[in-house]
Protein backbone atom coordinates (compact mmCIF):
# COMPACT_ATOMS: atom_id res chain seq x y z
CA UNK A 1 0.00 0.00 0.00
CA UNK A 2 1.10 3.55 -0.69
CA UNK A 3 2.26 5.43 2.40
CA UNK A 4 0.02 8.35 3.29
CA UNK A 5 1.18 11.71 4.62
CA UNK A 6 -0.61 14.28 6.78
CA UNK A 7 -1.55 16.24 3.66
CA UNK A 8 -3.55 13.21 2.46
CA UNK A 9 -5.73 13.11 5.58
CA UNK A 10 -9.28 14.41 5.25
CA UNK A 11 -10.75 16.71 7.93
CA UNK A 12 -13.08 13.91 9.06
CA UNK A 13 -10.20 11.44 9.48
CA UNK A 14 -8.10 14.06 11.23
CA UNK A 15 -10.89 14.57 13.75
CA UNK A 16 -10.92 10.82 14.39
CA UNK A 17 -7.16 10.71 14.86
CA UNK A 18 -7.26 13.63 17.28
CA UNK A 19 -9.96 11.85 19.32
CA UNK A 20 -7.74 8.75 19.47
CA UNK A 21 -4.76 10.89 20.42
CA UNK A 22 -6.83 12.38 23.26
CA UNK A 23 -7.53 8.89 24.62
CA UNK A 24 -3.84 7.98 24.42
CA UNK A 25 -2.91 11.12 26.34
CA UNK A 26 -5.52 10.44 29.01
CA UNK A 27 -4.21 6.88 29.32
CA UNK A 28 -0.69 8.25 29.85
CA UNK A 29 -2.01 10.52 32.62
CA UNK A 30 -3.96 7.75 34.35
CA UNK A 31 -1.07 5.33 34.24
CA UNK A 32 1.24 7.92 35.75
CA UNK A 33 -1.05 9.47 38.37
CA UNK A 34 -4.00 7.23 39.28
CA UNK A 35 -3.32 4.64 42.04
CA UNK A 36 -5.76 2.13 40.56
CA UNK A 37 -4.58 2.49 36.95
CA UNK A 38 -0.92 2.32 37.99
CA UNK A 39 -1.54 -1.02 39.71
CA UNK A 40 -3.17 -2.82 36.78
CA UNK A 41 -1.50 -5.61 34.79
CA UNK A 42 -2.42 -7.65 31.74
CA UNK A 43 -3.69 -10.35 34.08
CA UNK A 44 -5.74 -8.06 36.32
CA UNK A 45 -7.50 -6.47 33.34
CA UNK A 46 -8.35 -9.79 31.66
CA UNK A 47 -11.59 -10.58 33.51
CA UNK A 48 -12.73 -6.97 33.20
CA UNK A 49 -12.24 -7.11 29.43
CA UNK A 50 -14.31 -10.28 29.24
CA UNK A 51 -17.07 -8.56 31.22
CA UNK A 52 -17.00 -5.52 28.91
CA UNK A 53 -17.22 -7.82 25.87
CA UNK A 54 -20.36 -9.46 27.23
CA UNK A 55 -21.85 -6.06 28.00
CA UNK A 56 -21.27 -5.04 24.38
CA UNK A 57 -22.87 -8.30 23.28
CA UNK A 58 -25.95 -7.56 25.41
CA UNK A 59 -26.26 -4.07 23.95
CA UNK A 60 -26.05 -5.44 20.40
CA UNK A 61 -28.73 -8.07 21.08
CA UNK A 62 -31.00 -5.38 22.51
CA UNK A 63 -30.20 -3.13 19.54
CA UNK A 64 -29.46 -0.37 22.05
CA UNK A 65 -27.22 1.79 19.90
CA UNK A 66 -26.38 4.41 22.56
CA UNK A 67 -25.28 1.56 24.82
CA UNK A 68 -23.31 -0.03 21.95
CA UNK A 69 -21.46 3.28 21.54
CA UNK A 70 -20.68 3.37 25.27
CA UNK A 71 -19.47 -0.24 25.41
CA UNK A 72 -17.30 0.23 22.33
CA UNK A 73 -15.59 3.06 24.16
CA UNK A 74 -15.03 0.85 27.20
CA UNK A 75 -13.48 -1.88 25.05
CA UNK A 76 -11.31 0.61 23.18
CA UNK A 77 -10.03 1.88 26.52
CA UNK A 78 -9.01 -1.68 27.41
CA UNK A 79 -7.11 -2.09 24.14
CA UNK A 80 -5.24 1.16 24.74
CA UNK A 81 -4.58 0.08 28.35
CA UNK A 82 -3.01 -3.22 27.24
CA UNK A 83 -0.88 -1.42 24.66
CA UNK A 84 0.28 1.07 27.29
CA UNK A 85 1.38 -1.75 29.58
CA UNK A 86 3.16 -3.43 26.67
CA UNK A 87 5.05 -0.21 25.91
CA UNK A 88 6.31 -0.06 29.49
CA UNK A 89 7.88 -3.52 29.20
CA UNK A 90 9.18 -2.82 25.69
CA UNK A 91 7.25 -5.74 24.18
CA UNK A 92 4.80 -3.74 22.04
CA UNK A 93 3.01 -0.41 21.88
CA UNK A 94 -0.13 0.96 20.26
CA UNK A 95 1.76 1.70 17.04
CA UNK A 96 3.07 -1.85 16.63
CA UNK A 97 -0.36 -3.25 17.57
CA UNK A 98 -2.08 -1.17 14.89
CA UNK A 99 0.54 -1.88 12.24
CA UNK A 100 0.33 -5.57 13.11
CA UNK A 101 -3.40 -5.81 12.51
CA UNK A 102 -3.08 -3.71 9.33
CA UNK A 103 -0.45 -6.06 7.90
CA UNK A 104 -2.52 -9.11 8.80
CA UNK A 105 -5.61 -7.68 7.10
CA UNK A 106 -3.64 -6.90 3.95
CA UNK A 107 -2.11 -10.39 3.81
CA UNK A 108 -5.43 -12.12 4.46
CA UNK A 109 -7.31 -10.11 1.83
CA UNK A 110 -5.32 -10.93 -1.33
CA UNK A 111 -8.52 -10.42 -3.35
CA UNK A 112 -8.33 -6.74 -2.34
CA UNK A 113 -4.58 -6.15 -2.05
CA UNK A 114 -3.36 -8.79 -4.49
CA UNK A 115 -4.41 -10.67 -7.61
CA UNK A 116 -6.44 -13.48 -6.03
CA UNK A 117 -10.06 -13.90 -7.16
CA UNK A 118 -12.70 -14.25 -4.43
CA UNK A 119 -16.19 -13.24 -5.52
CA UNK A 120 -18.16 -14.93 -2.73
CA UNK A 121 -18.17 -14.77 1.05
CA UNK A 122 -17.45 -18.49 1.20
CA UNK A 123 -14.35 -18.14 -0.97
CA UNK A 124 -13.09 -15.28 1.22
CA UNK A 125 -13.47 -17.47 4.33
CA UNK A 126 -11.62 -20.36 2.68
CA UNK A 127 -8.76 -18.09 1.63
CA UNK A 128 -8.58 -16.66 5.16
CA UNK A 129 -8.22 -20.11 6.78
CA UNK A 130 -5.71 -21.33 4.20
CA UNK A 131 -3.54 -18.22 4.68
CA UNK A 132 -3.66 -18.69 8.47
CA UNK A 133 -2.31 -22.22 8.05
CA UNK A 134 0.52 -21.01 5.80
CA UNK A 135 1.46 -18.43 8.41
CA UNK A 136 2.20 -21.35 10.72
CA UNK A 137 4.57 -22.97 8.21
CA UNK A 138 1.96 -25.64 7.52
CA UNK A 139 2.47 -27.20 10.95
CA UNK A 140 -0.43 -25.52 12.72
CA UNK A 141 -3.65 -27.50 13.16
CA UNK A 142 -6.72 -26.26 11.31
CA UNK A 143 -8.52 -26.13 14.65
CA UNK A 144 -5.56 -24.73 16.57
CA UNK A 145 -6.86 -21.18 16.40
CA UNK A 146 -10.06 -21.93 18.32
CA UNK A 147 -9.61 -20.52 21.86
CA UNK A 148 -9.92 -23.18 24.54
CA UNK A 149 -11.87 -20.86 26.84
CA UNK A 150 -14.67 -20.09 24.36
CA UNK A 151 -18.17 -21.00 25.55
CA UNK A 152 -19.02 -24.47 24.23
CA UNK A 153 -21.78 -23.31 21.88
CA UNK A 154 -19.58 -20.65 20.27
CA UNK A 155 -16.67 -23.07 20.12
CA UNK A 156 -18.78 -25.64 18.25
CA UNK A 157 -19.65 -23.01 15.64
CA UNK A 158 -16.01 -21.93 15.21
CA UNK A 159 -14.78 -25.53 14.97
CA UNK A 160 -17.26 -26.23 12.19
CA UNK A 161 -16.42 -23.02 10.34
CA UNK A 162 -12.71 -23.78 10.42
CA UNK A 163 -13.27 -27.36 9.27
CA UNK A 164 -15.36 -25.99 6.39
CA UNK A 165 -12.52 -23.63 5.47
CA UNK A 166 -10.33 -26.71 5.03
CA UNK A 167 -12.94 -28.36 2.80
CA UNK A 168 -14.29 -30.76 5.45
CA UNK A 169 -18.04 -30.20 5.44
CA UNK A 170 -21.38 -31.50 4.28
CA UNK A 171 -22.49 -30.68 0.74
CA UNK A 172 -26.24 -30.22 1.27
CA UNK A 173 -28.26 -29.00 4.25
CA UNK A 174 -30.54 -32.05 3.91
CA UNK A 175 -27.55 -34.23 4.79
CA UNK A 176 -27.01 -32.15 7.90
CA UNK A 177 -30.66 -32.47 8.92
CA UNK A 178 -30.48 -36.23 8.47
CA UNK A 179 -27.53 -36.18 10.86
CA UNK A 180 -29.63 -34.24 13.38
CA UNK A 181 -32.36 -36.88 13.18
CA UNK A 182 -29.77 -39.66 13.50
CA UNK A 183 -28.31 -38.09 16.63
CA UNK A 184 -31.79 -37.56 18.09
CA UNK A 185 -32.55 -41.24 17.59
CA UNK A 186 -29.30 -42.24 19.27
CA UNK A 187 -30.01 -39.93 22.17
CA UNK A 188 -33.47 -41.44 22.65
CA UNK A 189 -31.88 -44.87 22.91
CA UNK A 190 -30.13 -43.70 26.08
CA UNK A 191 -32.84 -41.42 27.41
CA UNK A 192 -36.30 -42.68 26.58
CA UNK A 193 -38.85 -40.18 27.84
CA UNK A 194 -41.68 -42.66 27.35
CA UNK A 195 -40.68 -44.94 30.22
CA UNK A 196 -38.91 -44.83 33.55
CA UNK A 197 -36.02 -47.10 32.65
CA UNK A 198 -32.64 -46.37 34.17
CA UNK A 199 -30.32 -44.51 31.84
CA UNK A 200 -26.56 -44.34 31.62
CA UNK A 201 -25.85 -40.64 32.44
CA UNK A 202 -22.40 -40.69 30.82
CA UNK A 203 -23.68 -42.14 27.54
CA UNK A 204 -26.74 -39.87 27.57
CA UNK A 205 -24.50 -36.84 28.07
CA UNK A 206 -22.32 -37.90 25.16
CA UNK A 207 -25.28 -38.42 22.85
CA UNK A 208 -26.82 -35.11 23.93
CA UNK A 209 -23.55 -33.38 23.09
CA UNK A 210 -23.57 -35.01 19.64
CA UNK A 211 -27.16 -33.83 19.14
CA UNK A 212 -26.31 -30.25 20.09
CA UNK A 213 -23.26 -30.27 17.82
CA UNK A 214 -25.38 -31.45 14.88
CA UNK A 215 -28.01 -28.76 15.58
CA UNK A 216 -25.28 -26.11 15.62
CA UNK A 217 -24.08 -27.49 12.29
CA UNK A 218 -27.56 -27.23 10.80
CA UNK A 219 -27.98 -23.68 12.13
CA UNK A 220 -24.72 -22.75 10.40
CA UNK A 221 -25.97 -24.22 7.12
CA UNK A 222 -29.09 -22.04 7.18
CA UNK A 223 -27.14 -18.93 8.26
CA UNK A 224 -28.35 -18.82 11.86
CA UNK A 225 -26.04 -18.04 14.76
CA UNK A 226 -26.92 -20.58 17.49
CA UNK A 227 -25.37 -18.48 20.27
CA UNK A 228 -27.46 -15.46 19.30
CA UNK A 229 -30.57 -17.60 18.89
CA UNK A 230 -30.23 -19.18 22.34
CA UNK A 231 -29.42 -15.87 24.03
CA UNK A 232 -32.50 -14.24 22.49
CA UNK A 233 -34.57 -17.11 23.86
CA UNK A 234 -32.92 -16.67 27.27
CA UNK A 235 -33.85 -12.99 27.28
CA UNK A 236 -37.39 -13.76 26.15
CA UNK A 237 -37.82 -16.31 28.96
CA UNK A 238 -36.46 -13.85 31.55
CA UNK A 239 -38.87 -11.11 30.46
CA UNK A 240 -41.87 -13.45 30.58
CA UNK A 241 -40.87 -14.91 33.92
CA UNK A 242 -40.35 -11.42 35.35
CA UNK A 243 -43.87 -10.56 34.18
CA UNK A 244 -45.21 -13.68 35.86
CA UNK A 245 -43.52 -12.69 39.12
CA UNK A 246 -44.53 -9.02 39.12
CA UNK A 247 -48.15 -9.53 38.02
CA UNK A 248 -48.84 -12.41 40.39
CA UNK A 249 -47.34 -10.34 43.23
CA UNK A 250 -49.57 -7.39 42.23
CA UNK A 251 -52.55 -9.75 42.47
CA UNK A 252 -51.56 -10.71 46.01
CA UNK A 253 -50.25 -14.16 45.12
CA UNK A 254 -47.08 -15.91 46.22
CA UNK A 255 -45.22 -17.66 43.42
CA UNK A 256 -44.28 -20.70 45.50
CA UNK A 257 -47.94 -21.19 46.50
CA UNK A 258 -49.33 -21.06 42.96
CA UNK A 259 -50.20 -24.08 40.84
CA UNK A 260 -48.60 -24.60 37.46
CA UNK A 261 -51.96 -23.87 35.81
CA UNK A 262 -52.11 -20.49 37.58
CA UNK A 263 -48.59 -19.69 36.49
CA UNK A 264 -49.45 -20.62 32.92
CA UNK A 265 -52.20 -17.99 32.88
CA UNK A 266 -49.68 -15.24 33.59
CA UNK A 267 -47.17 -16.82 31.21
CA UNK A 268 -49.69 -16.75 28.37
CA UNK A 269 -50.45 -13.11 29.18
CA UNK A 270 -46.75 -12.33 28.91
CA UNK A 271 -46.54 -14.08 25.53
CA UNK A 272 -49.26 -11.77 24.17
CA UNK A 273 -47.43 -8.60 25.22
Amino acid sequence: MQTRTLSDISPERLEQLLAFDRLLNIMDDLRAKCPWDKKQTLQSLRHLTIEETYELSDAILENDLPEVKKELGDLLLHMVFYAKIGSETGDFDISSVLHGICEKLIVRHPHIYGDVQADTEEKVKQNWEQIKLKEGDGKKSVLGGVPQSLPALVKAMRIQEKARGAGFDWEEKQQVWEKVEEEMAEFKEHFNAEDDSVIDPEKAEGEFGDLLFSLVNYARFIDLNPETALERTNKKFIKRFNYLESQSRADGKQLHEMTLAEMDEYWNQAKKL
